[in-house]
C-alpha cells in the first residue's frame, strides 16, 4: 500500500519476520507507514535512498553492528527508538545515554509505540521549526537567538511558529531580562511582513510628555520646540511591525490613542487636524500584572483586552535551567568576538554554579555576568572561583531522587514521577512539562503507579479594598 503524502514513515529494523509484521501492524493502526528491513547494513541504505522520519531498532542487532553510532551520523535530526527485551533494560538505558531517544519493551504494545512515536516526532518536529525560526531570525539580528532545549522555552518557540503569520496583536509577559523582545523579533520575521520595517520602543524609557509624540508624531509648531514635522513609529512602521515594550507604563491618554489605533487603524500627529491610516501589526510585552492595574484604574480595561488577542508567557530562566549551557555557549561565542578576546570554556563546576543560581536578573543577568568574567579572569577557563560570590552563594536545591544499585525502571519511574509531583505541588500540567511527557499519560502512570499525591490548589485572593 503507497502511503500518503503527508503519513510518517518509520524504518523498522527487526529479523524476525513475526515480530516485524506485528510492529508494521502496530504502525498501520497509528497512522504510520512501516519501511521493514531486517539488516544494519539494509537499514542504512535504505535510510540514506529515503530518509525516514524515524527509526525503531532492535536494541540486540543495533548493539552488535553499532547501528546508533551509524545514524547519529546518517541522520543525526532522525528520531532513534530502540525495542528491547524485557531482561535487557539496563542495556537500553546505555543505549539512552549513547544516542537513542527511547525504548520500548517487546512485546510491543499498541499504545506504548504510538505514544513515545508521537512525542519524539513532534520533538523533531519542533527543532526543526526552531531551526527555520533561527535561521530568519539570524539574518535580522546575527548576535542574538533563541534557545529551547527546554520544555518551557519549546512551549513558546511551538507559540511564535503558529502566532507568527496571523495579523493578531500579540502580548508578550515575562519577568525582566528574559528576552521579550527576542521574541517579538523572532514573531515578525517568521510573518508575511518580514520585508518591512520591525520597530521597537521602550515605553519605560520616554518621559509621559513625549511618548505620544514618539508614537504619533507630531505637526511643527505643536508644542515648544517642534521646529519641523516628524514622523512618529506608527507611521515609520506602516505595513511592518511595532514592538512596544514595557507597555504597562503608559499613561492613560496615550492608552485612549493606541485603543483608537488598534481599532480603526488611524490617527492624528500631536497638533494634526488630519487622520492618517496605517497597517500596523502591535506586539505589547510587559513585565507588570496588567490585570491587576486594570483593577486598579490604572490601565485601560479595553485595552488590555484588545492587546491579549493572543498571549505569548516568556518563562525566567530559573525554569528553564536546561537551557542554560547552551545559553552560556551562545553568549561567549558572541561576546568574544564583540570584545576581540580569546574564547575561553566553562569547566564543569562553574557551569554547575551557573545552573543552580536563580537567577533574578535572568538572561540578561547571565549574559553580563559572563562578559565580565570572561574579560575580566586571568585564566584560559572560567572557573567557579572566578565567579561572583551571589552565584556561588545562592544555589538553587535541585531535588535528585537517589536510585541505589537493582532498582528497577518501573520503581524509578514511579519514584521520578512522585518526586516531581511532590516538587510541584501536585500540578499535574506543570509536572507533565517537565518530566517531558503529555498531561495523559501522566494521569495514566499515576494510576498505574497508584500514587496518590493532593494538588496545593491556590487560595482564591482577595481583592484589596480601595480608600
Amino acid at each position: 500500500m503507497k502511503a500518503a503524502a503527508n503519513q510518517k514513515r518509520i524504518l523498522v529494523l527487526e529479523p524476525e519476520r513475526e515480530q516485524a509484521e506485528r510492529i508494521r501492524s502496530i504502525l498501520a493502526r497509528s497512522g504510520f507507514a512501516a519501511t521493514l528491513v531486517t539488516s544494519g547494513r539494509q537499514a542504512l541504505d535504505t535510510n540514506e535512498r529515503r530518509p525516514h522520519d524515524a527509526v525503531l531498532l532492535d536494541l540486540e542487532r543495533a548493539v552488535r553492528e553499532k547501528l546508533l553510532d551509524a545514524f547519529r551520523t546518517q541522520a543525526p535530526t532522525t528520531p532513534r527508538l530502540v525495542l528491547a527485551a524485557p531482561g535487557a533494560i539496563g542495556e537500553a538505558v546505555r543505549m539512552l545515554r549513547e544516542g537513542a531517544d527511547d525504548y520500548v519493551v517487546r512485546p510491543p504494545d499498541v499504545f506504548e509505540v504510538r505514544t513515545r512515536l508521537v512525542r519524539l516526532l513532534e520533538r523533531s518536529d519542533l527543532d526543526s521549526r526552531l531551526a527555520l525560526l533561527q535561521d530568519e531570525v539570524s539574518k535580522v539580528h546575527s548576535d542574538k537567538r533563541l534557545v529551547a532545549r527546554s520544555a518551557a522555552m519549546r512551549a513558546v518557540v511551538d507559540r511564535i511558529v503558529r502566532v507568527a503569520p496571523l495579523r493578531s496583536t500579540v502580548l508578550i509577559h515575562g519577568e525582566s531580562g528574559v528576552g521579550k523582545e527576542l521574541v517579538a523579533r523572532a514573531i515578525h520575521v517568521n510573518s508575511p511582513r518580514r520585508t518591512f520595517p520591525f520597530l521597537a520602543i521602550n515605553c519605560a524609557a520616554i518621559p509621559v510628555h513625549l511618548i505620544e509624540s514618539e508614537l504619533f508624531g507630531h505637526e511643527r509648531g505643536a508644542f515648544t520646540g517642534a521646529h519641523a514635522r516628524t514622523r512618529g513609529k506608527f507611521e515609520i512602521a506602516d505595513k511592518g511591525t511595532l514592538f512596544l515594550d514595557e507597555i504597562g507604563e503608559t499613561d492613560l491618554q496615550t492608552q485612549a490613542k493606541l485603543l483608537r489605533v488598534l481599532e480603526e487603524k488611524q490617527f492624528m500627529r500631536v497638533g494634526g487636524v488630519t487622520s492618517l491610516s496605517v497597517d500596523v501589526r502591535v506586539i505589547a510585552a510587559t513585565n507588570a500584572d496588567l490585570e491587576a492595574m486594570v483593577e486598579h484604574g490604572s490601565f485601560r480595561r479595553d485595552l488590555y483586552y484588545r492587546l491579549k488577542v493572543v498571549g505569548i508567557p516568556v518563562p525566567p530562566l530559573r525554569e528553564r535551567r536546561a537551557d542554560i549551557p547552551e545559553l552560556v555557549e551562545a553568549f561567549l561565542d558572541d561576546l568574544s568576538r564583540a570584545n576581540a578576546v580569546p574564547r575561553k570554556d566553562v569547566t564543569p563546576d562553574a557551569m554547575e554554579a551557573l545552573e543552580s543560581y536563580r537567577w533574578p536578573g535572568n538572561v540578561r543577568e547571565l549574559k553580563n555576568i559572563l562578559e565580565s568574567v570572561l574579560v575580566g579572569s586571568p585564566g584560559d577557563s572560567i572557573g567557579s572561583s572566578d565567579l561572583p560570590p551571589s552565584v556561588l552563594r545562592e544555589r538553587v536545591a535541585t531535588p535528585r531522587p537517589a536510585f541505589p544499585l537493582g532498582t528497577t525502571i518501573a520503581q524509578m519511574e514511579r519514584d521520578l514521577i512522585r518526586s516531581t509531583l511532590e516538587a510541584t505541588g501536585g500540578n499535574r500540567t506543570h509536572s507533565a512539562q517537565l518530566l517531558g511527557i503529555g498531561v495523559r499519560t501522566l494521569q495514566r502512570k499515576i494510576g498505574h503507579f497508584r500514587l496518590d499525591i493532593a494538588s496545593r490548589r491556590r487560595r482564591p485572593r482577595t481583592r484589596a479594598k480601595l480608600g
